[in-house]
């Protein structure tokens, strides 16, 4: 089976608008969580975000992103998108090509536009222009038509594992010789709709989020993108390989429709599948990347999930605790993290972290650290039990 690098990345998030200026905010312990500028919504002065700081209009004019039905969600990827492409150096020729694959992932897709939907939906004149970007799949779509990719397209939604996904659909289509590379992420932007439907479930903190600490109150809502570009081994001609993905793993526990079973079930089967697919023994990761919410359910169900697998669980950190968590966008976001911290040696700090969990005692990464990695993980769980964990080795 052929090995699959990653040559290319972009991202934009609450902590930068690329992917060195992310690098930057995370290597310095600069979070974005705050008061949101741009949303509309009487939680703006309410709740804390982490929020990209750029206007829907200045992003079409950034980039030239004029037409008709565009949503702030397809507009973040196409932002990150066309970073990851110009990284990897991919030709015209190469996008256009049947055997390069574009999947995309969301959780939202153009519901960010909650009212234009509500007033579409009970009106009886002909629509607006967003009629046709609702679907979850039209910010990849979109990204399809403006690039021309000429191979498989497709849309995972899996709630917030969704990007983790698309990462592992496209290297399924690579393993299969359904493609020779594929482009891979999401992309969600921050909504009425998700802002709502989170606020019912009462884990939304009225303060920056604490992943994994005794005290922490719930999550912070966030928006963003992440592309990566995967390509098989013995194509790729690029010189700039990041990291090489050797391992992933999905599971569903089927515990509940929002929440995580107590002995964190899913995510163990999920990092186990993962070891399992790269060849190796838990003892080799060297850093995990935890999904790490900061609510009750996820991050004790996540640490009991570790305590198990590894026993003695190697460094992790949350970064949700930067961007906020990012839905269909934060698989992909903290994969590129990842591999970030693989390629540059580096371990990225938690923020917010003061009193270790009673149940479990965990202590995760709280400053930044210089280190040699070998294997880092990443994690991505999802509602309805929907858990993947990515492994990223040193190419």
């Amino acid at each position: 089976m052929s090995r699959i690098f990653v040559t290319g990345l972009g991202i934009i998030s609450a902590v930068g608008h690329n992917v060195e200026a992310n690098r930057h905010s995370l290597v310095n312990k600069k979070p974005g969580i705050g008061k949101a500028t741009f949303l509309s919504t009487k939680y703006a002065a309410a709740l804390p975000f982490g929020e990209v700081d750029i206007s829907t209009p200045s992003l079409k004019e950034k980039l030239n992103a004029f037409e008709k039905g565009t949503t702030r969600t397809s507009l973040l990827a196409l932002h990150a998108l066309d970073e990851a492409i110009k990284d990897s150096k991919l030709t015209d020729e190469e996008l256009h090509s049947p055997r390069t694959a574009l999947v995309g992932a969301d959780t939202v897709g153009g519901m960010c536009l909650t009212d234009e939907l509500h007033h579409d939906a009970n009106k009886h004149e002909q629509g607006s222009e967003y009629l046709a970007s609702y679907d979850c799949g039209s910010a990849t779509l979109y990204l399809r038509d403006r690039y021309q990719i000429g191979g498989i397209v497709n849309t995972i939604n899996t709630a917030c594992s969704s990007s983790a996904n698309a990462i592992m659909y496209g290297a399924r289509l690579i393993h299969h010789g359904l493609a020779e590379r594929a482009i891979v992420g999401g992309c969600d932007s921050l909504a009425k709709f998700t802002i709502n439907g989170f606020n019912a479930l009462h884990i939304l903190a009225d303060e920056a989020c604490r992943p994994f600490d005794e005290n922490r109150k719930g999550l912070n809502l966030g928006e963003g993108a992440a592309f990566l570009v995967l390509e098989k081994e013995g194509l790729v001609t690029n010189d700039h390989i990041y990291a090489e993905l050797s391992g992933y793993g999905n599971s569903n526990d089927a515990f509940h429709a929002s929440s995580l079973s107590d002995n964190g079930e899913g995510p163990l089967l999920a990092m186990k599948e993962a070891l399992m697919a790269a060849k190796l023994p838990a003892g080799e990761i060297d850093y995990i990347n935890a999904h790490g919410t900061g609510t009750e359910n996820n991050d004790e169900a996540e640490s009991r999930a570790m305590i198990r697998l590894f026993g003695q669980v190697p460094l992790f950190s949350s970064t949700k605790a930067y961007t906020g968590h990012t839905l269909g966008a934060a698989g992909a976001i903290e994969a590129a993290y990842s591999i970030l911290s693989l390629y540059h040696g580096e371990v990225y700090p938690g923020a917010n972290f003061s009193k270790p969990m009673a149940a479990t005692g965990l202590l995760p990464v709280t400053v930044y650290l210089k280190k040699e990695l070998r294997h880092v993980m990443s994690n991505s769980f999802g509602f309805g039990g929907n858990c993947s964990s990515l492994i990223f080795s040193r190419a």
